[in-house]
């Protein structure tokens, strides 16, 4: 129960006049009396809270951005008619800053036996699931002096999705797979070792494609055409280890990482490829696998919704042996981690043979454009050390994708906004030389 401040208020203006003409308890009990009386009445006349029905629906996933609304369905059992506030809570990452009290409060009137629906609309901040917290009702009598209140457990869950912005470089990236491939309007040749069909001789073909059995079955001469290689597998490393929960810009390197291995795996299996997904730092955290071309962006993005940053040092060791056990074939692996020289040189060169002796490794790291920025810094004592700090890193950055490439890996390095795109530039690079 709840008094109101209406209530409050006509007890304060009730005071004014007895402190004037009656001070003492006569004058209180004549202004007070029938105040606690309507009180009782409203406090009666309101309908009961724990009466009513409470259910959810709406939306159960929405991407990082986005909105959600979820519809809380509200059902007066009771036999008055219910004058109610609702607060409908959430986890505070669930709305943008300031704006939860007006989202999460809703006002309803309902007759007997009716029921009304309201819409709470989410904003998330962060990825991972956001579960719905107690629903508490309010109910109001008709005079508006006292209130029911009470609280309901209503269970629900929202899943944050990573928002995927690479989204935008996927048609151009598909064009220029397309125009690899051979099938677009473009007089262009297809590349790659593949086989892919017959046609006739023309000036200017390089003989050494000609398929000398199939022109002495026929009147002209033929020759082959190629196309990049089809059901290639590929598998996404991502380094949940502290490294990742390092921040560039407004978000952990994981973000970048894992929104560079979105577009990667939309063009890869648009590309015939076979895309598989593991998460590890000391133990693994999840794992895609044997996913048709249709499911596999949906499963993916699923996976890694409820990834977060573990702040423990990567277990090289057993990344590589859980990567070896779940590539049983020849893969293009592509680990998605830090350039930084020690858990490179320290961790995973020692067991970097291993992967490269059986699959092809390529290596995408996440850098900081604030680095480049500080480079440039000039003017006082501070910005110099700056730029010198700044220079510093970005050699050592340089020395260590030098020593991983002598080991046959391909590096990119590049911001948040230009990972993605350059990582799939490296994938198309290595279909059209035959490498995967």
């Amino acid at each position: 129960m709840a008094l109101t401040g209406r209530a409050a208020l006509l007890a304060a203006l009730g005071a004014l006049p007895v402190g004037i003409w009656e001070p003492g308890w006569t004058g209180i009990l004549a202004v007070n009396a029938p105040l606690v009386v309507a009180c009782a009445c409203d406090f009666a006349l309101a309908a009961p809270v724990r009466q009513l029905g409470l259910t959810r629906s709406g939306d159960t996933s929405v991407r990082l951005g986005d909105t959600a609304d979820v519809t809380l369905t509200v059902t007066n059992t009771s036999r008055r008619p219910l004058r109610a506030r609702i607060r409908d809570a959430w986890p505070p990452s669930s709305w943008q800053p300031g704006t939860e009290g007006e989202a999460s409060r809703h006002r309803l009137v309902i007759p007997p036996g009716e029921r009304r629906r309201v819409t709470t609309r989410l904003r998330p901040t962060r990825r991972g699931d956001r579960h719905a917290d107690r629903v508490t009702v309010r109910s109001y009598g008709p005079l508006g002096l006292f209130a029911r209140q009470g609280t309901h457990e209503v269970p629900w869950a929202v899943r944050v999705l990573p928002p995927f912005t690479s989204r935008k470089h996927l048609p151009s990236k598909l064009a220029r797979l397309r125009d690899m491939d051979g099938r677009t309007s473009v007089l262009t040749r297809g590349e790659g070792t593949e086989f892919d069909s017959l046609r006739a001789y023309v000036p200017g073909d390089d003989t050494r494609s000609i398929d000398w059995r199939a022109t002495a079955r026929q009147s002209t001469v033929a020759v082959r055409t190629w196309r990049p290689e089809r059901d290639r597998r590929i598998l996404l490393v991502l380094d949940t280890g502290r490294t990742s929960a390092g921040r560039v810009g407004d978000a952990p390197r994981l973000d970048a990482s894992m929104d560079a291995a979105l577009l990667l795996a939309a063009l890869a299996s648009r590309a015939g490829d076979r895309v598989d997904l593991l998460a590890y730092d000391r133990r693994l955290r999840a794992l895609v696998q044997g996913r048709t071309a249709g499911d596999v962006l949906p499963s993916l993005v699923n996976a890694m919704a409820t990834l977060e940053p573990e702040l423990v040092e990567t277990d090289a060791r057993g990344l590589t042996a859980t990567a070896l056990r779940t590539a049983s074939r020849r893969s293009l692996i592509v680990l998605l981690t830090t350039l930084d020289a020690a858990p490179i040189e320290e961790g995973l060169l020692p067991v970097l043979a291993q992967l490269t002796q059986r699959h092809t490794v390529l290596l995408a790291s996440v850098a900081d454009p604030r680095t480049a920025d500080m480079a440039k810094a000039r003017g006082n004592t501070d910005a110099v050390y700056e730029a010198a700090a700044a220079a510093q890193a970005h050699t050592e950055r340089d020395r260590t994708a030098e020593q991983l490439r002598r080991h046959g890996v391909t590096v990119v390095d590049a911001t948040p906004e230009e990972l993605a795109p350059a990582l799939a530039d490296a994938y198309l690079a290595l279909k059209a030389a035959g490498r995967l």
